[in-house]
């Protein structure tokens, strides 16, 4: 177990660049990720774990790669469907050994109709993860009624932990620092809807600033102008404490320095 973290959270800082591919399995081919081997393989030798599916991995990914794999292990709904974070067991832990894993994510919805199923599945996933010493991210989401707020995302985020969640992935809102302070496991961010670069940018920063360990960003990198810059970009505030400015002023740079050489 304490090798399958320190794989996805770097013990040099104790802090980590997750770059989150998975969205195929509720999007289908998600804008950016169409063909997803020609654009995730040039970004793995920047990030610090790849979240994504079974299907991805073996379809997409070399087995040669060396990136340590957080495997989706929650669906059952697409896009189309209202209940979308109605979600249920897509994969055994007999699988995720089969395909070495570091870690399994599973998303867990808090205020919906549909709370319990999600809960109860997200127990017995921790359940068999733990027999094999595999950590277990929970996802946290909060019913469509219910505002995304600091008071809110702290109650979805202990309730995973108070479950058995390792590592909790969560958005970040204003007054992030209450929700920190009330997880006593490390705490990752979505990286959310695709936005402008410079916002993104921000959200890294001030989560980082908040006690975030990391990011778990996905369109903000694959649907960037330049995903590679981007991507760069976040591992600046990330691992190497820059400010916002810093990290766009480096994004131009690298950005520069490509079409330079062509």
């Amino acid at each position: 177990m304490k090798n399958r973290l320190s794989r996805i959270i770097k013990p040099k800082d104790g802090r980590t660049v997750m770059l989150a591919v998975d969205h195929g399995y509720f999007m289908g081919p998600t804008t950016g990720l169409e063909q997803l081997d020609k654009m995730v393989m040039p970004l793995i030798p920047h990030a610090d774990t790849l979240m994504l599916t079974r299907g991805a991995l073996r379809n997409y990914i070399p087995p040669e790669t060396d990136i340590p794999i957080v495997l989706r292990v929650s669906g059952g709904t697409s896009i189309l469907n209202d209940d979308l974070l109605h979600e249920g067991i897509t994969v055994s832990m007999e699988d995720a050994v089969r395909l070495n894993v570091s870690g399994v994510a599973f998303s867990i919805m808090v205020g919906a109709k549909f709370e319990r199923d999600t809960l109860l599945a997200f127990t017995e996933i921790v359940d068999e993860a733990e027999t094999l010493g595999i950590p277990v991210i929970a996802v946290t989401a909060v019913g469509k009624d219910m505002k995304r707020d600091a008071k809110y995302m702290a109650l979805a985020s202990r309730i995973a932990v108070e479950l058995g969640a390792h590592i909790v992935k969560t958005y970040y809102v204003e007054g992030f620092e209450k929700v920190v302070e009330s997880c006593p496991v490390p705490v990752v961010i979505a990286g959310g809807k695709k936005t402008e670069e410079k916002i993104a940018l921000e959200t890294a920063y001030n989560a980082i600033q908040a006690g975030a360990v990391g990011v778990d960003m996905g369109r903000n990198i694959f649907q960037a102008k330049d995903p590679i810059a981007m991507i760069h970009a976040v591992n600046t505030i990330v691992h190497g404490n820059h400010t916002p400015e810093e990290a766009y002023q480096e994004m131009t740079r690298v950005k520069r320095d490509k079409y330079s050489r062509r």
